[in-house]
């Protein structure tokens, strides 16, 4: 298999770049939706989503995402991991759609 043309590569990178960036940037906005960031969730929140928050913010923790003395987290880490994960779906859903796999 021939590989691709430099200007081809750099554009693949560049595309690859942005979309990482689009992805982070969704994955942040989820997560302050949800107060990961914060010691306590939205007062809003309903019971399924109070879990997801308490969920994540051990997730964040384990990743390396440190706990400030307020209560407050870091997410960056988590961001970082949504950010990989959703992007990686992506790319076998299309992957599998470009090869006629998906039914």
């Amino acid at each position: 298999m021939a590989s691709l043309d430099r200007t081809l590569r750099r554009q693949l990178e560049n595309t690859v770049k942005e979309a990482r960036r689009v992805a982070e940037k969704g994955a942040r906005k989820a997560l302050e939706q949800l107060a990961v960031h914060q010691e306590k969730s939205w007062p809003s929140m309903n019971k399924d989503q109070q879990r997801l928050h308490r969920l994540l913010r051990a997730h964040g923790k384990q990743l390396g995402d440190i706990r400030q003395a307020d209560g407050s987290q870091n997410v960056d880490r988590l961001i970082g991991e949504c950010a990989y994960e959703h992007w990686h779906r992506m790319l076998f859903a299309r992957f599998l759609a470009e090869n006629d796999l998906l039914i």
